[in-house]
């Protein structure tokens, strides 16, 4: 029987084909040549890419044997992962493998920009010794602000406290008993920019958090604090931090990430007080090097038929099939979950399979939720089995509870938290009909029947007449169009739930003024990630 092939597309680490041993035929293509690698495709099982192969749905569609595409490092803009899925093809990544290296970047910044390490080197380099104009500071006894504890902030924390530096962080996700643990004090995003004089942000790329840092927040920062990106393009504003470093409303900045890259025509490069560097992230031998082996021993499972742990769309192994289609339910319900619990850490969270599909092996549906709720909340990739130590670290208790009865779907299956403030938060999916259709059958007790959507937004007010007036004419007039709408309560004049389906994402501004203006105690939009 000829062995499995394994295409290597990109140059890779000799300890990467180490670890996918004797048993495949490994070949090699320059992923960037593609009618080359469309041919090879043509024989593959499986895939190996770093950030230059394209692995769209062309590519897929070439391999009708393809089983697991291999991504030797953190990000998957490069690869359709959509498209893989519904071809059957698991997608993995090696997650863990740079946070080291991102850390140590991080912390580089942070002393290059305290003691002017870079433009010091410039000026002597050039022949001119300046010792008075590169004076810096200390970081002995000084704030540091983490936007983000994450494993990539926590592991900062911990570097920065040997400095003798106080460890502030924001991370509406993290519990107060979590961050006694990492040493770290919790406080609100604008302590945090009032109170620090180095700021570096962790956090997620989301509709959300894009442009988090703005005008507004680099003017709470102190005129002589820094801020330091090296997380993601765009968390932070580049139009507000060129005129905030222009204008001296803070001493300087260190990036690694770009809005676009490369900045080649981004003004902040011109800025004398700004330390830049071209996405070294993951850029270390050791990164690369465990990048490398992480895929290579995630398709030996995969190819295997095991559960691979860092499976990005699938979980990998023997999953029923008719347990299967609830997996991508599951990561949305998880996903709306987490939208609806922003206000309050997560303390636990039951996931209640009910019905038929309990005679089956569910265990998977557990690892798909917690997936979408960690999966817009933390910066790093979410994967089944990581997933479950992003709610370990946050002290998350997480239950899987089964019961045959389901008295008015075939199947339901809730995700049900209490949340660090006392309140509890419940969201419940079911699939219908021959189509198998994704709907949200309940909110927080409320029952509604609503088909996903890209773009949620849910609204709990005190029902009376005019109400949806007031709120349609509010979005009619910015121009947001409303798809969908149901509109659920438990006795007339109570309190009602409404959850609406828009064609587009909703300005954070403008969700405030429809809150102000119906008075809602609940308003939350949710962008649902593919």
């Amino acid at each position: 029987m000829s062995k499995p092939v394994v295409l290597i597309a990109e140059e890779l680490s000799p300890a990467t084909v180490d670890a996918l041993g004797p048993d495949f035929d490994i070949r090699t293509v320059d992923g960037t040549d593609r009618p080359s690698l469309l041919a090879e495709l043509a024989h593959a099982h499986a895939i190996l890419v770093r950030s230059a192969t394209k692995v769209d749905a062309e590519a897929i569609q070439a391999a009708p044997n393809l089983k697991v595409i291999a991504r030797a490092g953190v990000g998957l803009d490069n690869v359709d992962i959509k498209a893989a899925t519904t071809a059957g093809v698991m997608v993995v990544n090696a997650p863990t493998s740079n946070i080291i290296s991102a850390a140590e970047l991080t912390v580089g910044h942070i002393l290059s920009l305290a003691r002017n390490i870079p433009a010091a080197h410039g000026a002597l380099a050039q022949g001119q010794w300046k010792r008075s104009k590169y004076t810096g500071v200390e970081l002995y006894e000084k704030t540091i602000g983490i936007i983000g504890l994450g494993r990539i902030g926590a592991l900062i924390a911990a570097r920065l406290q040997a400095f003798g530096t106080n460890v502030i962080a924001y991370d509406p996700y993290i519990t107060s008993a979590r961050a006694q643990q990492l040493g770290v004090q919790p406080v609100t995003l604008d302590e945090l920019l009032e109170q620090a004089d180095f700021v570096t942000i962790h956090m997620p790329k989301t509709p959300e958090t894009t442009g988090m840092i703005g005008h507004a927040e680099l003017a709470r920062m102190k005129p002589t604090a820094f801020v330091v990106n090296v997380a993601r393009g765009g968390l932070i504003d580049e139009e507000a931090l060129f005129e905030a470093l222009r204008d001296r409303t803070i001493a300087g900045a260190g990036l690694d990430v770009f809005v676009n890259e490369p900045p080649t025509d981004s003004p902040l490069l011109g800025l004398p007080n700004i330390i830049v560097t071209p996405h070294l992230g993951a850029s270390t031998d050791e990164a690369q090097e465990k990048a490398g082996v992480s895929v290579a021993r995630s398709v030996r499972l995969a190819l295997s038929g095991e559960l691979v742990p860092d499976a990005v769309n699938v979980a990998g192994g023997v999953i029923d099939p008719y347990v299967r289609p609830g997996i991508p339910l599951l990561e949305k319900l998880g996903q709306v979950f987490s939208g609806l619990a922003q206000h309050s850490p997560l303390t636990s969270v039951d996931v209640e399979v009910r019905g038929e599909l309990v005679e089956y092996d569910v265990s998977v549906l557990k690892l798909a939720a917690l997936k979408g709720i960690f999966t817009n909340v933390v910066s790093e990739t979410v994967s089944y089995v990581n997933a479950p130590l992003l709610a370990e670290q946050r002290g998350i208790a997480v239950r899987l509870i089964t019961d045959p009865d389901s008295p008015e779907y075939r199947n339901v299956i809730t995700l049900r938290g209490a949340l660090a403030d006392g309140t509890q938060v419940s969201v419940s999916g079911t699939l219908t009909g021959t189509k198998q259709i994704e709907k949200i059958v309940e909110i927080n007790g409320y029952d509604v029947e609503v088909p996903f959507a890209k773009n949620l937004i849910v609204m709990l007010y005190t029902d009376r007449p005019g109400i949806v007036a007031v709120y349609g004419r509010e979005f009619g007039d910015a121009n947001i169009n409303i798809a969908g709408m149901q509109i659920a309560r438990h006795v007339a004049g109570g309190r009602a739930l409404s959850v609406l389906t828009v064609d587009s994402p909703v300005p954070v501004g403008l969700l405030a003024s429809v809150r102000d203006a119906i008075s809602a105690d609940v308003m939350v939009e949710i962008d649902l990630t593919e």
